[in-house]
């Protein structure tokens, strides 16, 4: 013979103790596909060249803009980051995107692996020749702008 336990008992909403939490309802997984399927498959990219580092070259005339903004630094732990490209600009068309990180800066045969921003700033602003190594790293970026506010 079955007999009810506490847990069989519905407890109204007003006598929990702790704060409730409701948490969304459950999604469904999507469908199996078979690795040897995946590769020509429309739902994976398997392309993973875009997050290889890259040398960028850009000539800047002297009181002209960059053609980006960067963000980060040792404060965030997470490195500098490019944040923003302007459309049509010398960064755009040599190929910076938006969570391009700054891996190392050459100016004037002298490379700088950057780690504060106002000195990557002070050192990019100044720049007639920039050579940087930068790679495609959303994940970090993202996680950098959440830490802060900018």
């Amino acid at each position: 013979m079955y007999q009810a336990t506490a847990m069989d008992q519905k407890i109204p909403y007003d006598d929990y103790q702790l704060p409730v939490v409701f948490l969304p309802s459950y999604e469904s997984p999507p469908a199996w596909i078979a690795p040897q399927d995946r590769i020509h498959h429309p739902d994976y990219n398997n392309e993973l060249t875009q997050f290889l580092p890259r040398t960028i070259i850009l000539k800047k005339p002297p009181g002209a803009q960059l053609g980006f903004n960067i963000r980060g630094g040792k404060a965030s732990q997470l490195g500098i980051f490019i944040s923003k490209v302007v459309p049509d600009s010398d960064a755009h068309r040599a190929g910076l995107q938006e969570g391009d990180q700054v891996l190392s800066v050459k100016v004037n045969d002298h490379v700088s692996l950057l780690d504060h921003l106002s000195q990557a700033v002070e050192i990019l602003k100044t720049a007639r020749e920039i050579l940087m190594r930068v790679r495609f790293f959303p994940y970090n970026y993202q996680r950098q702008k959440e830490r802060t506010v900018h």
